[in-house]
């Protein structure tokens, strides 16, 4: 009875507070960012790792301020995990057109993303700015300008990115991830075989394939367990804190992303055999971690429609 109490717990526990995906680590990506070596190999046409962002010519606004709206504009889109800087487009680059237009007493700041082929790839446009106020340059209007656009560049980019994605035969939207998984380590009992089974078994579907071995994998995955001495619970039984972390890397071995567990247990509860408890467990695991290879890679991002063809001045 008290075994059977402890594994409704533990399902429950899983179900409700259990698992917390570490958001620092689940940026969305854009096809700016260098994907690594392996990324690289995988894509047909990949894009430079950087944006450029020319001080506009055509902007309603002097060298100076110009300037200052470009640097605005990265730090803005830094701050959007998009690796962009302040410098004459060259050949090659992907690069955003600043710009403004009149508009009813207004100035209208502009941003478009140019291929390097020069085709206009996305265009979006900010909020408008009393036509004064806009010439005179103002510091802190430009700075909140670029605040305000960045995150639809960034958004734009990803749907660049997820394009490019739908037409690679290669991109995982179009095949299962490869997923190299390492193993648990640190639970008591039998949890670290019986946890690595379950999370094999409830990881495999059409989306995800697991592998042993680490080659040609598009992430690795592995499990640290910690338990620990808590206070005693609300019945006067002494406690133990039990801490799951489900890391995800990428094939270059930078982080994806991490799933976390946390529960307070009987003490020495699982010294033993694991049974449901870590069916339940690595079934909410597996949820945590498709979650993450899906933002990271970007594979459920919606596609930006193909562009109206029209080729940018630099």
């Amino acid at each position: 009875m008290k075994r059977a109490l402890f594994v409704r717990r533990a399902a429950g526990l899983i179900g409700a507070a259990g698992l917390s995906l570490l958001s620092g680590c689940l940026d969305v990506p854009h096809p700016f960012r260098d994907p690594g070596r392996e990324g690289r190999s995988l894509a047909l046409n990949p894009p430079p790792s950087r944006l450029a962002v020319p001080a506009p010519s055509a902007a309603l606004l002097g060298d100076a301020a110009a300037g200052e709206w470009s640097r605005d504009v990265v730090a803005a889109l830094l701050e959007q995990s998009v690796p962009a800087v302040a410098q004459p487009a060259r050949k090659g680059d992907w690069w955003l057109r600043l710009g403004a237009v009149s508009r009813g007493g207004q100035v209208v700041p502009t941003y478009s993303v140019i291929t390097p082929a020069g085709v206009v790839r996305s265009t979006d446009e900010g909020m408008g700015v009393p036509a004064a106020t806009w010439a005179a340059g103002d510091p802190a209007m430009l700075k909140a300008a670029a605040g305000q656009a960045a995150p639809g560049i960034a958004g734009a980019l990803t749907g660049i990115q997820a394009d490019q994605m739908d037409h690679d035969p290669h991109s995982l939207k179009h095949r299962a991830a490869r997923i190299f998984f390492a193993g648990v380590a640190g639970a008591p009992g039998d949890g670290d075989v019986a946890l690595a089974r379950a999370f094999a078994a409830s990881l495999r579907d059409a989306e995800d394939a697991v592998q042993n071995v680490p080659r040609d994998a598009d992430f690795s995955v592995a499990c640290k367990v910690t338990v620990t001495d808590g206070p005693p619970g609300t019945t006067g039984h002494p406690q133990q804190h039990l801490q799951l972390v489900w890391r995800v890397v990428d094939a270059a071995g930078k982080e994806a992303g991490a799933a976390t567990q946390l529960h307070d247990i009987d003490a020495h509860a699982l010294d033993g055999h694991w049974g449901d408890v870590a069916v339940a467990a690595a079934q909410e695991a597996a949820g945590g971690v498709r979650q993450v290879v899906a933002r990271y890679s970007g594979r459920d991002n919606v596609p930006l429609p193909p562009p109206v063809v029209a080729h940018a001045q630099r």
